[in-house]
C-alpha cells in the first residue's frame, strides 16, 4: 500500500513537471524580455510636456519608427509641428563639432526654449549647446556648476551657521551670534542682540524670517537631541585594499528628538513674543515660522510625538499669545504626510486637507473659529493632490481617485471645483490612470493616460471643462505584441471580510498553457502610506515579468493597510505591521485559484524588499500553511531597528510590545520553509543589522536558511546577482528542479 502511494505521488510530480520549466532556455528568454518588452520598443509614447514660461506653448519628445522627434505645440493657435528642423540642426551640430550627426538619430536633452522656439538650449554626450535658428548656429555653452552635495536624508539640520538675512526694505540684517539673535544696519553698524538666553544646548536657529513690514523677525529656538548613529563596514572599497568604516546619522523609534519653540522679536521696540509650550509640548516636529501678509502674526505647524495630534498654530507678533487655527486628532495617527494647506489672501480662511470623515478631502477653515466653515469636497473617494488654487476665479484644481464608481478605485483623474464646493468638473473624462501638466495660465492641460493593458495616449485639453482640443499621440505597441507581449490581468476578489474588493495583477509567462499547472509567486510591497500595484502601462515589470517566464504565475495585490480606499481600510496597519494584509492576499489568491485551476495553491512563494522584505518573511513565518518559500531583501524586520519617521507613524510612540510582536527576529523560530535573506552591506535606508539579527535568531533556533550579503550594495532587491539568486531559489524550491548553471546562462 505504501509502495503504491509512493508510485502515485511520483506520477503526480511527473505530471506537474512534465513540461519544461526553469530551463536554460527559460532563463535566457527571461533575460531577453528586458529589452524586448522595453518602452523603447513602443512608438509615440512617453509624452512629457514642458510648457515654455509665460506662454501657451509647450514641447515634448517622442520616439517614432523614423527616429526620435521633438514636437512643438501652440495651444492657443491649435497648431503642432516640429520644435526644429531635424536635418538643419543635425548639420549645424556636425559643423560645430566636426562629428557627423544624422537628423534621424538626434538624442538631445532639451533645456531652455525661447517663446518663439528660435533659441534652444540642449545637451548631447555630456556637453551643453545653444542652437540659434537664425543662421543655423550651434554654440557650445559652459558646463553647469556642480550641484552642492545634498546631506543624507536622515541627517537632521542643526540650523546653525546660516548667512545674515536682509530685511525686505533693505535697511537691516539679522543673524546669529553666540547662539543668540542679533540685528544691525545693512552695513553692519549699530549691531545689537535681540535675545540673551541662547546657549549651546538651547540656541536660536539661523533660519530667520523677517516680517513683510521689516519691523519684526521670527525664529525658532532649538534644544538639540543626542544623535543616533549607524555604522557600516564597506568590505571591498574600489579605491583601497582595506575596509572602510562609515558612520551615518539615523534616528530610530523611541530616540530623543530636538525641541523647538518659536519666538518673535520686534527690532524697533525690543518687544519679545514667546509663547508657553502647552500647545507644542511632546513634539515630534515644529515647522519654521511663516509670516502672515499683514505682519500681525506668524504660523507654525506642530506634529505631536506619536502623530495623534497635528496643529496649525498662530503666534501673535505682540504679547506671545498662541492659538490653534487647525487641529487634527485621531486615536491612531494623523497621516501628516498628506497635509495640504493654502492660506487665502483674505487672511480669514484656509484651504486644508483632512481625513476627518474617513476619506481625504478639502475643507475651508475659518481661521477665527478654527473650525471648517464648509467641506469643499466630499464622498467615498480620495483627493490625491492639489495642483493649483485660483482665488480670483474661485476654483481649485486637484487630482483624485475613486470618484468614478465603475472603474478601478485607484485610477487617478484630474478635476476642478469651486471653492464653495460646487461645480466639480472632470478634466480628464476618459477612463484610465492619468498624469497632467497644466499651462502656466491654467487655460490648458496636457493629459497622458493609460492602464496596465491599454497603451498610453496623450491629448491637449481645455482646463476649463476637459474638452479635447488636440490629440497628440497614441502609442504603437505592435513591436511588443510581435515579440509575444500580453497584458497582465487585473483581478478583483474580496479580502478577509468576504466583501471588500482587493485589486491586484496576475502575470503569466509568455508561453502560458492553461492545461498545465503553475506555482504562484507573490511580489509584495504592502507598506502603509500608499498603494503599490501598477496602474499605468508598463510592458516590462522588473518584479514580475522575467520571473514569470521561468514557469511561474506572478501576482501582486493591494490589501488592507495600504492607502486611498478609506481610513478604516488603511488603519489595519496600526501597531500591526506583522499583519501585512496577508489574510487579504490569501483570500484573493484562493479566489484566483478557484477561478483558474492551473494556479497551484500548494506551491506559493513570496518575495519583497524593504517593507516588502519584512512582509514577505512575516507571511512565511506566520502563515506557513499557505506560503512555502520566501526571498526577503533588506527587510525592516524589527521596527525598533528602522528609521524613526516611518515606524513611529504606523507603530506609534512610545515603543511598546506591539513592536516586538511584529518583529521577524522575535518570530524567527517559527520558520518551517525555505528562506533566502539578502542584504546590502552598505544599506543606508534600513539598518543592515536588522537582517543580520534575523539570521542570528534563526541560527540560535537551529533553522536552515540561506544568507546573501552583497558587498558595496545599498538598499537593494539584490542587483543582478541577487536577482539570479532569486530565480534559482524559486526554481529549486517551487518547481523542484535544478536551475541551470551560471556558466551555461551567465548574468546579463
Amino acid at each position: 500500500m505504501k509502495v503504491r502511494s509512493a508510485i502515485v505521488a511520483g506520477v503526480l510530480i511527473l505530471g506537474i513537471n512534465a513540461f519544461a520549466q526553469g530551463t536554460a532556455d527559460d532563463y535566457r528568454r527571461a533575460y531577453e524580455l528586458r529589452s524586448k518588452y522595453s518602452m523603447s520598443n513602443v512608438w509615440n509614447a512617453g509624452v512629457n510636456a514642458r510648457w515654455i514660461d509665460g506662454t501657451d506653448r509647450f514641447h515634448y519628445v517622442t520616439d517614432t519608427p523614423e527616429g526620435r522627434r521633438y514636437k512643438f505645440v501652440d495651444a492657443a493657435k491649435g497648431k503642432r509641428g516640429e520644435l526644429f528642423d531635424h536635418k538643419r540642426l543635425a548639420k549645424a551640430i556636425s559643423d560645430a563639432t566636426g562629428r557627423h550627426v544624422s537628423g534621424d538619430s538626434l538624442q538631445l536633452g532639451i533645456g531652455r526654449v525661447s517663446a518663439a522656439a528660435d533659441t534652444i538650449d540642449f545637451s548631447m554626450r555630456g556637453t551643453r549647446y545653444r542652437y540659434i535658428a537664425k543662421g543655423d548656429k550651434v554654440e557650445e555653452m559652459p558646463p553647469l556648476p556642480p550641484r552642492p552635495e545634498e546631506p543624507h536624508w536622515m541627517v537632521v539640520d542643526p540650523e546653525t551657521g546660516g548667512e545674515p538675512v536682509m530685511s525686505p526694505d533693505g535697511t537691516r540684517k539679522a543673524y546669529i551670534r553666540d547662539y543668540n539673535v542679533w540685528v544691525s544696519d545693512a552695513d553692519g553698524r549699530n549691531a545689537r542682540a535681540l535675545s540673551d538666553d541662547g546657549a549651546m544646548g538651547n540656541y536660536y536657529s539661523s533660519r530667520i524670517y523677517w516680517s513683510p513690514d521689516s519691523r519684526c523677525v521670527a525664529v525658532n529656538r532649538i534644544r538639540p537631541a543626542v544623535k543616533h548613529y549607524v555604522y557600516y563596514v564597506e568590505s571591498s572599497p574600489v579605491d583601497q585594499l582595506q575596509p572602510k568604516l562609515h558612520k551615518q546619522e539615523y534616528a530610530k523609534p523611541g530616540d530623543e528628538v530636538q525641541f523647538k519653540r518659536p519666538a518673535v522679536f520686534n527690532v524697533e521696540n525690543g518687544e519679545k513674543s514667546i509663547p508657553d509650550v502647552s500647545l507644542i509640548d511632546n513634539q515630534y516636529e515644529l515647522s519654521d515660522p511663516v509670516w502672515e501678509a499683514d505682519s500681525r502674526a506668524v504660523t507654525v505647524e506642530y506634529n505631536g510625538r506619536g502623530h495623534k495630534v497635528y496643529r496649525v498654530l498662530e503666534l501673535s507678533a505682540s504679547g506671545g499669545a498662541m492659538r490653534p487655527i487647525v487641529e487634527e486628532t485621531h486615536d491612531k495617527y494623523v497621516n501628516y504626510v498628506r497635509n495640504f494647506r493654502h492660506d487665502m489672501s483674505d487672511g480669514k480662511h484656509m484651504i486644508w486637507s483632512s481625513e476627518r470623515d474617513g476619506y481625504q478631502h478639502l475643507y475651508m477653515i475659518d481661521r477665527t473659529t478654527a473650525q471648517p466653515a464648509w467641506q469643499i469636497t466630499r464622498g467615498e473617494w480620495y483627493v490625491r493632490g492639489v495642483q493649483h488654487v485660483d482665488e480670483q476665479d474661485g476654483r481649485i484644481y486637484f487630482s483624485a481617485s475613486g470618484v468614478q464608481k465603475d472603474e478601478d478605485p485607484y485610477l487617478i483623474r484630474y478635476y476642478s471645483i469651486k471653492t464653495d464646493g460646487t461645480d466639480m468638473r472632470d478634466l480628464t473624462p476618459v477612463s484610465g490612470h492619468h498624469s497632467v501638466t497644466y499651462s502656466p495660465d491654467m487655460k490648458y492641460l496636457v493629459d497622458v493616460w493609460s492602464t496596465v493593458a491599454d497603451a498610453p495616449q496623450a491629448a491637449l485639453r481645455s482646463a476649463v471643462d476637459g474638452r479635447e482640443l488636440m490629440h497628440l499621440e497614441t502609442a504603437d505597441i505592435s513591436r511588443l505584441t510581435a515579440a509575444g507581449w500580453t497584458a497582465p490581468e487585473v483581478f478583483v476578489a474580496p479580502g478577509r471580510d468576504g466583501k471588500t474588493p482587493m485589486w491586484g495583477l496576475i502575470r503569466r509567462p509568455s508561453n502560458f498553457d492553461p492545461s498545465k499547472k503553475y506555482p504562484m509567486i507573490e511580489y509584495i510591497y504592502q507598506g502603509p502610506g500608499d498603494q503599490y500595484v501598477p496602474k499605468s502601462f508598463r510592458p516590462y515589470d522588473w518584479w514580475m515579468t522575467s520571473l514569470s517566464e521561468l514557469g511561474f504565475i506572478v501576482v501582486m495585490v493591494d490589501g488592507m493597510g495600504t492607502s486611498f480606499r478609506s481610513r478604516d481600510f488603511e488603519n489595519v496597519c496600526y501597531k500591526n505591521l506583522k499583519d501585512a494584509a496577508i489574510p487579504d492576499h490569501i483570500a484573493w489568491l484562493k479566489a484566483a485559484g478557484e477561478k483558474y485551476p492551473y494556479m497551484d495553491l500548494d506551491r506559493v512563494g513570496i518575495y519583497g524588499c524593504s517593507a516588502g522584505g519584512q512582509e514577505s518573511l512575516s507571511a512565511l513565518l506566520l502563515h506557513p500553511e499557505f506560503y512555502k518559500a520566501c526571498y526577503s531583501a533588506c527587510g525592516c524586520h524589527d521596527n525598533r531597528m528602522d528609521k524613526i519617521w516611518w515606524n513611529e507613524l504606523w507603530m506609534g510612540y512610545p515603543v511598546d510590545e506591539s513592536y516586538a510582536q511584529s518583529s521577524n527576529v522575535v518570530n524567527a523560530h517559527l520558520l518551517q520553509h525555505p528562506l533566502m535573506l539578502v542584504v546590502g552591506e552598505m544599506d543606508d535606508n534600513v539598518d543592515p543589522a536588522s537582517t543580520m539579527q534575523v539570521a542570528d535568531a534563526l541560527i540560535r533556533a537551529g533553522k536552515d536558511f540561506e544568507l546573501v550579503v552583497i558587498p558595496g550594495a545599498h538598499h537593494t532587491m539584490g542587483e543582478d546577482f541577487g536577482e539570479r539568486k532569486r530565480y534559482d531559489f524559486f526554481v529549486r524550491h517551487l518547481l523542484g528542479v535544478t536551475p541551470p548553471s551560471w556558466q551555461e546562462v551567465p548574468l546579463p
